[in-house]
């Protein structure tokens, strides 16, 4: 690590990446006591004081409940927002926890929780304190769970979640530099065991870093290699708009299916062929996200069925979409509800469905 990496963030450094919230009416600031979350509030208080005007923040620590003094660092959290004139709230997660799964299931009701708060806080970006570590993980961590471009081009700075912008401004920044900024300050911070405990595979891949560092692969290469990717990934998305404007055909039907034009398609090239399919089912699908892999299976069988002389008979289901083949045409229809899956819902879910 470089002297440069481990230097405080100055205020200077922190205007720059606030900036585009100064107009902004509130602001969350999603604070779990750990140090990238702490510097953030530091920072983020820091910021707003040398603004004449500018958003009210609000820091929100979402307590899950998992482990023996959860409800202790949130308390902490409050005392440093209330010496730092920033309003504090605590979000708890109320329920059942799953036995599997359950750093996934609770990342998913972070988020919903952070974006019920912003909502009564009329705020509508939330700030996470996301690193440049942070982005190298989650490169190496989809990179081998074999995501595509889309997932290696790792989290963007802006994302829309739960109805409010996630925004995340230290995507750039090492953790040490965070660090360093609280060290400065003189101000501690929490350490939760769970970033070291290898049931999960983020602290796993995170002793893996020095190695892989030391090859040359460090974290500032994955996140350039991430950069790139996602350049590559907007370029393409470019030429999937204007592909599935030539390859619809229109109107569409009175039950919400997508006609695609059967030769046009077939005459696509295959990543931007396989990315207007992956819009269709997910428009019309009922089963949430396409897997890739799935995807690509479906999308190799159908080509095949299409280049076939004469064409193959092709019926196949994906994410809750239907997949099927006629005379000139691709159609993607909602798959028809299963049984089961209807018996299990209450009344008002089926009557929303």
């Amino acid at each position: 690590m470089s002297a440069a990496d481990a230097r405080p963030v100055s205020d200077e450094e922190a205007r720059e990446l606030f900036a585009d919230l100064a107009a902004a009416k509130s602001v969350i600031l999603a604070v779990s006591g750990g140090p990238d979350s702490t510097a953030m509030l530091v920072l983020a208080a820091r910021w707003r004081a040398s603004l004449k005007s500018g958003p009210r923040l609000f820091a929100v620590t979402v307590d899950h409940g998992l482990r023996p003094g959860s409800s202790r660092e949130a308390l902490l959290v409050k005392r440093l927002a209330g010496r730092l004139g920033v309003a504090h709230v605590t979000r708890r997660w109320i329920g059942r926890k799953p036995r599997t799964g359950i750093q996934e299931a609770a990342r998913r009701v972070r988020y919903r929780l952070l974006g019920e708060a912003a909502r009564k806080a009329g705020a509508s970006d939330v700030l996470t304190a996301h690193t440049l570590d942070d982005q190298a993980e989650t490169v190496l961590f989809r990179l081998a769970r074999g995501s595509g471009l889309t997932g290696l081009g790792g989290m963007a700075r802006r994302t829309s979640l739960h109805g409010v912008t996630i925004l995340r401004p230290f995507l750039g920044v090492p953790k040490a530099r965070l660090v360093a900024t609280l060290k400065a300050h003189g101000i501690p911070f929490i350490q939760d065991p769970s970033n070291r405990d290898d049931r999960f595979a983020r602290p796993r891949w995170r002793r893996l870093m020095p190695a892989l560092a030391a090859e040359g692969l460090s974290a500032a290469t994955m996140v350039q290699l991430a950069r790139r990717l996602a350049r590559a990934e907007a370029a393409l998305e470019f030429y999937v708009d204007q592909a599935v404007s030539d390859v619809s055909l229109h109107p569409a039907t009175a039950r919400g299916a997508i006609d695609l034009d059967a030769h046009r398609f077939a005459c696509l090239s295959p990543e931007i062929g396989l990315r207007v399919l992956a819009r269709a089912i997910d428009r019309v699908g009922i089963e949430g996200p396409v897997k890739l892999g799935k995807l690509e299976t479906l999308f190799d069988a159908l080509v095949a069925a299409l280049r076939a002389v004469p064409p193959d008979r092709f019926r196949r289901t994906l994410a809750g979409a239907v997949v099927s083949l006629a005379p000139g045409r691709i159609e993607i229809a909602a798959a028809p509800q299963r049984r089961s899956a209807a018996k299990r819902r209450s009344p008002i879910q089926r009557r929303l469905t």
